[in-house]
């Protein structure tokens, strides 16, 4: 090759590089995100958001393992002591640094957001005091050793003092709050429509490969494959099951999968004490007291589910049958613990034992456009309750109508489903199981009013057992006693599902996020 022709290789190289790195990143997701602000709601949809625009002290990989991010290193003080060594060099979006300050901020406003439906207290509960060593060093104390501190802290996004300081969750909305350390800086947030982002060039993470990103929420299944296979968006998640086989043999895209953190289950309000509308006799007369407050109903109803039925046919593969909160091979999952056999006969006989040989009647609520197939999934178990003679209504909200409905406990029975973020036992315990407690921050997603002091107990124990073989035991003990007690009915286990435009890769998250930094143009 001659000198020229190299020189205008070279040339052409240097002009192509950029442009690679001037994209825009169309992203499809299947539910609204709800707020910018990052301690609102612990709900996927703006957990996955604002991972973009703020950073945690430890990140957690595709895979739920943890490693470092604003703290670049921790270590144990003593049992009831951890220090985490700061990122030093970390500037906020507006060119200010990061400290120890904001984090002492953070961690105090984070159980203290005005009309939270459900935010991250729990991540925190067994803190006592932060002490500031230096600009750059925390200490952690608790009341008692806490070996899942690391990744706790995976899950509480950090904010500036500066900028959030007195500031509203709709602060964050308009972007005055919304400044964080994070890989992309949000530009526009229109609820329902799509969030804005463009790139962060001083991301301590390096850079990313879109200039920017654009976050669009399409909640019809259909609308999202039939936007990927037009080319109006790059990546697309919670496929559609009657449209995986499709998009499988499709070569334009690819489809990634991994199973998922996410379980689902159906939750009875247990604050109702009875004359309840939504829960009658045949004859709708509200009954006397809350039939799901007795163990042999909730047995009853759960013998009367073919969840072999819900993986196969509504899930159609893309889902397993469960009776835990944990999918097979996580830390806390009990191989032991299998889900109830489908036993219409033998639900109807429970049922006459508990008093309700007839049956009786139910409103059944479920958000319609929130998880896969969420209201395909409540009419399937609906026909199924409805064989034993219990006859449900089904009731099917918009999950911007769910959410603060279900906040007010307006539900007697819903649909429900929870990601186990940090990939191990506590978590679902903490904070859906544990008794809604805000000295003790548990329950913080507790929808149910639902308590039971062996759980409360069994989860402080465990979460203060440094030893991995004996905490793991309490969690297997834990699982047994709640599938033999059936608080929450469970479904099935999901399998998350994405597809992406075939000039990109995709690593896909048992946690079910969808993040542009696991986007990459196909080499």
């Amino acid at each position: 090759m001659s000198r020229i022709a190299r020189a205008a290789l070279a040339g052409a190289i240097a002009l192509a590089a950029p442009s690679a790195f001037a994209q825009t990143l169309t992203i499809a997701s299947a539910a609204p995100v709800t707020t910018i602000d990052p301690h609102f709601h612990n709900v996927g949809p703006n957990n996955a958001l604002t991972m973009h625009i703020f950073d945690r002290l430890v990140e957690r990989d595709g895979r739920a393992r943890p490693h470092p991010s604003l703290a670049e290193s921790w270590r144990v003080i003593s049992d009831t002591v951890w220090e985490f060594k700061l990122r030093q060099g970390v500037t906020w979006h507006d060119g200010r640094p990061f400290t120890a300050d904001d984090v002492v901020f953070t961690f105090g406003r984070v159980p203290n957001v005005p009309n939270s439906p459900g935010g991250f207290q729990g991540f925190l509960r067994a803190i006592t005091r932060v002490e500031v060593v230096d600009p750059h060093t925390i200490r952690l104390h608790t009341s008692a050793p806490h070996p899942l501190m690391p990744l706790d802290l995976a899950s509480v996004s950090i904010v500036a003092r500066h900028a959030a300081e007195g500031a509203s969750t709709e602060d964050y909305n308009s972007g005055k709050a919304a400044v964080g350390t994070g890989p992309y800086r949000l530009v526009s947030y229109r609820l329902g429509d799509r969030i804005e982002m463009e790139r962060n060039p001083a991301w301590f993470g390096g850079t990313e490969p879109w200039a920017r990103v654009s976050y669009r929420i399409i909640t019809n299944d259909g609308a999202r494959t039939a936007a990927l296979l037009a080319g109006d968006v790059d990546l697309i998640e919670q496929i559609p099951t009657s449209d995986l086989a499709r998009l499988r043999r499709d070569q334009r895209v690819t489809v990634t999968s991994i199973p998922s953190t996410r379980t689902v289950y159906i939750v009875p309000d247990y604050g109702r004490e009875g004359g309840d509308p939504q829960v009658t006799d045949n004859a709708g007369n509200p009954l006397p007291a809350n039939p799901f407050r007795d163990a042999r109903v909730r047995r009853a109803l759960s013998m009367a589910i073919n969840r072999q039925a819900l993986a196969e046919q509504v899930m159609e593969g893309a889902g397993t049958a469960t009776a835990q909160w944990l999918p097979e091979g996580a830390f806390g999952y009990n191989p032991a613990v299998r889900p109830r056999a489908y036993d219409p006969d033998g639900a109807r006989r429970l049922l006459a034992e508990a008093g309700f040989p007839e049956g009786f009647r139910v409103i059944l609520s479920t958000p319609n456009d929130r998880w896969p197939n969420d209201a395909r999934l409540t009419q399937a178990v609906a026909q199924m309750w409805t064989r034993i003679g219990v006859r449900v209504q089904v009731q099917a909200l918009p999950w911007t109508g769910f959410v603060p409905r279900r906040a007010r406990y307006d539900f007697a029975v819903q649909l429900a489903a929870w990601g186990s973020s940090t990939g191990e036992g506590s978590n679902f315990l903490a904070n859906v199981v544990a008794t809604r407690d805000r000295v003790r921050l548990t329950g913080a997603n507790n929808n149910a009013r639902f308590s039971d002091a062996a759980f409360d107990d069994l989860l402080a124990r465990a979460s203060a057992t440094l030893d991995d073989e004996r905490r793991e035991a309490m969690w297997h003990e834990a699982t047994v006693r709640y599938a033999d007690t059936e608080p929450y009915i469970q479904l099935i286990q999901y399998v998350n599902t994405w597809a992406v435009r075939r000039n990109m890769t995709h690593d896909p998250r048992m946690d079910e996020r969808t993040i542009a930094m696991g986007v990459r143009p196909a080499r």
